[in-house]
């Protein structure tokens, strides 16, 4: 219950952060927008195509990380403008008020992004199957058969059974990390055992 409220608060008040910095760094960026030459719905809609880059990579890196691949490049520099251009174009409003000026302009566009890329890490921390604290590594697991015998099943063994266990479970599949983690072993061997786990089980 503490861990759900911990992360209820913090998420809300990431939230709470988030928006307020966006309304700010949205009204900045619209008043040099239109200092600049643009009015109407072209100068509205800029500022937006700015946050929405931000957004659009921090899905995908999200994306990435639950499903633990590597983060595409385009995506990562992608976050890298968007962050670059919110900081600068709040920046260059206050930039007429001096050093001091210009930085409490850029203020609402840093407090936005760091808001944000807090909420992603809650998310992608809350999407992580947590590994198995303080277990030993293991190259045997311990099961009982049905005449109530022990037996030893290999590591290996064990590590296909659960990933299969969890290709028809309501979730996603058992990331090669947690495997990896759990029977302690290289997330190399991993991918080597579940590689043709899709395959029927030998009777």
């Amino acid at each position: 219950m503490t861990d759900r409220l911990i992360r209820a608060t913090t998420a809300l008040a990431v939230a709470a952060v988030a928006t307020v910095a966006a309304l700010i760094s949205y009204a900045h960026m619209l008043d040099l927008v239109r200092s600049h030459g643009e009015t109407g719905a072209t100068a509205r809609l800029v500022p937006f195509t700015v946050d929405g880059l931000i957004w659009a990579a921090s899905m995908v890196i999200l994306d990435t990380s639950r499903r633990d691949r590597p983060v595409p490049a385009l995506a990562g520099w992608s976050l890298a403008a968007g962050i670059c251009a919110t900081v600068g174009a709040n920046v260059a409003h206050g930039a007429a008020h001096g050093p001091i000026g210009a930085l409490v302009s850029a203020w609402p566009a840093l407090a936005l992004v760091g808001s944000f890329e807090l909420l992603m890490t809650l998310t992608r921390r809350r999407g992580t199957r947590p590994a198995t604290a303080l277990e030993p590594p293991r190259t045997s697991l311990e099961q009982t058969s049905p005449d109530g015998t022990g037996l030893e099943q290999p590591v290996e063994q064990a590590v296909l059974a659960e990933y299969r266990a969890s290709l028809h479970g309501p979730g996603r599949p058992v990331s090669q990390r947690y495997l990896a983690e759990k029977y302690g072993i290289g997330r190399r061997k991993v991918k080597q055992i579940i590689t043709g786990a899709e395959s029927p089980a030998p009777s």
